[in-house]
């Protein structure tokens, strides 16, 4: 039976039905509390205008301070309900919003990406912001029914009084709520257009962000902000807009609610002037016309809210309900820590064919920089196996018949960009804190200067994006991280691109000596790290070209020579 919890909701509504049916108690609490809020405030006029007039009549100082101790019960009856009833609310609300947004991440982080055309800034909005607005339906529906209480019991409190002024609360009430109604669809499309607009700039300022030392390095950064400008003023003009309808509506809700009140004061007086109504049910009904105007406005406002938290869950339903890009395996790979790669076609590889055993470590050569990225997309599982054509073999085993969580386990294929998170040197290094050999990886990737530069060592603080490292230093933390994670297969690419040739040499002989026995891939072009592989694997032109030790094609391979050399 699929729960609540791990049923894939089908669009906006479900998710909006999925978030009411699991707080229906919270809900339900909040509603009789909130009830009893403004049936105090309803009644509050109400005991007033029967004060007036018991007292103008009997003029008894017991009946006074009966009815001023009546008076105290209503008033302690407002405060405590509001107060416990909002609370219960606002923490189903809170709880709710936290759920949708582990949904949304969690479908953001899953191994195997979705198929949906957001980018990572887009699925922030919406897990953040959006998952916080679905979950304002929690309050919503309770506010709306205690609205339409007070609405109701002033309508029956005048229509006791007076029949005329009773219908005159409903029949204005349900006027106001069309005209708004039909206001609130406006709401609802510009707040879908401005939450997709405001993602795209986020989208547009996260990679801005992540690319910017480049950016610098090439003069683009003047081009990147004048394209986060237009998409940026796009989502600002959106937001005017929305704001603009917003503001219409709120200022409509109160004029239309000043006219019925005024309209129930002039009646209410017009009838006293008449004699159909006394003094006390006009006290009365000039009060309720005053207090009308809170629920009636609280009332008038439901269905923009409606609309908005509808707008978020639809743009949740499109990370949620998204197919992934493949379907993975589900079986583990076998006993065996070997890699093969048979006649692999994708991108610029042709017909890639190659074996690493288990144990051995072997370093590939590409020509081409766009064909080592390529091999390594494939390997990481960024590409789905039906993707390309061949096949890639972990423990003998296809990857397509794999589950991606047991292909992690075994074979870890580490970017030469890998990220650097704010946390300290240790966190960035061993996330989970299980890694045996943390002093052994931080060794091999001669990080140990990093570390003795600081009194903390490996607690020192490390920024966002490694914003406080060298760019040799964050490339040392990367390899750290994947020499510390001790999986079967390692796969790294391009290690050692930023550090200097002595750095090189002596990550090459740590490498090599950490990894001893155990299977590891190298895509390189440096002579240290190819100087230190059992083998090495030249890929040119999309395909394998020839394989010796690096000594062996120095001595032999002229187009070898010239281009690892340096």
């Amino acid at each position: 039976m699929t729960s609540p919890e791990t049923q894939r909701p089908r669009a906006g509504s479900d998710i909006l039905r999925t978030a009411l049916r699991r707080n229906v108690g919270a809900m339900a609490w909040g509603t009789v509390l909130m009830g009893l809020y403004q049936a105090g405030e309803t009644a509050f006029p109400i005991a007033l205008g029967l004060i007036v007039e018991h007292t103008m009549r009997h003029r008894s100082p017991g009946a006074l301070g009966l009815s001023v101790a009546a008076l105290a019960v209503i008033i302690t009856t407002v405060s405590l309900s509001w107060r416990f009833g909002m609370r219960i609310l606002q923490k189903a609300n809170t709880t709710e919003a936290h759920r949708w947004r582990v949904r949304v991440a969690g479908a953001g982080l899953q191994p195997v990406a979705r198929d949906v055309d957001l980018k990572s800034g887009e699925v922030l909005t919406i897990a953040t912001e959006d998952a916080d607005q679905t979950a304002d339906i929690i309050e919503v529906v309770p506010l709306l029914i205690s609205s339409l209480v007070a609405v109701l019991i002033a309508a029956v409190a005048l229509g006791l009084a007076d029949l005329r002024l009773g219908l005159l609360v409903i029949v204005g009430t349900v006027g106001t709520l069309s005209v708004l109604n039909v206001m609130s669809r406006r709401i609802g499309s510009s707040t879908r257009e401005q939450q997709a607009r405001v993602a795209r700039a986020g989208a547009k300022v996260a990679d801005l962000i992540i690319g910017l030392r480049p950016l610098h390095g090439f003069g683009g950064n003047h081009a990147a902000f004048r394209a986060y400008r237009r998409v940026s003023t796009d989502a600002k003009q959106q937001s005017v807009t929305v704001a603009r309808v917003g503001g219409v509506y709120a200022g409509t809700a109160l004029a239309l609610n000043a006219v019925l009140a005024a309209a129930v004061t002039l009646t209410a007086g017009w009838l006293a002037f008449e004699g159909r109504i006394n003094i006390g049910e006009l006290v009365m009904a000039v009060g309720l016309a005053q207090f009308i105007m809170e629920p009636l406005k609280l009332f008038s406002e439901m269905p923009k809210y409606v609309m908005i938290a509808r707008a978020s869950a639809e743009r949740m339903a499109l990370v949620l309900t998204a197919p992934p890009v493949t379907t993975p395996g589900r079986e583990r790979p076998a006993e065996g820590a070997d890699l093969e790669v048979d006649c692999v076609r994708h991108g610029t590889l042709r017909k890639v064919c190659f074996r690493v055993s288990a144990g051995e470590f072997v370093a590939v050569a590409a020509y081409q920089p766009r064909a080592a990225a390529d091999l390594a997309a494939v390997l990481a599982l960024n590409v789905p196996p039906d993707a390309y054509e061949g096949t890639v073999r972990v423990g003998g085993r296809d990857l397509a018949d794999l589950a991606v969580e047991a292909v992690r386990e075994r074979l870890l294929v580490n970017p030469y960009d890998g990220e650097i998170f704010a946390g300290t040197l240790r966190s960035n290094i061993d996330p989970t804190g299980t890694s045996r050999i943390v002093p052994e990886a931080v060794e091999a990737s001669m990080l140990t200067d990093v570390v003795a530069l600081h009194r903390e060592g490996l607690d020192h603080a490390v920024r966002d994006r490694g914003a406080n490292l060298s760019g040799g230093q964050r490339q040392r933390l990367s390899l750290a991280r994947a020499l510390a994670a001790d999986t079967d297969v390692l796969v790294l690419r391009d290690p050692t691109t930023a550090v200097d040739a002595v750095t090189e040499q002596l990550i090459a002989r740590g490498v090599a000596e950490l990894r001893r026995g155990r299977t590891t891939l190298v895509i390189t072009s440096s002579p240290a790290l190819l100087d230190a592989a059992d083998r090495v694997l030249v890929l040119d032109d999309g395909v394998v070209t020839a394989e010796d030790t690096h000594r062996g094609l120095l001595a032999t391979d002229e187009q070898y020579r010239l281009a690892v050399t340096r």
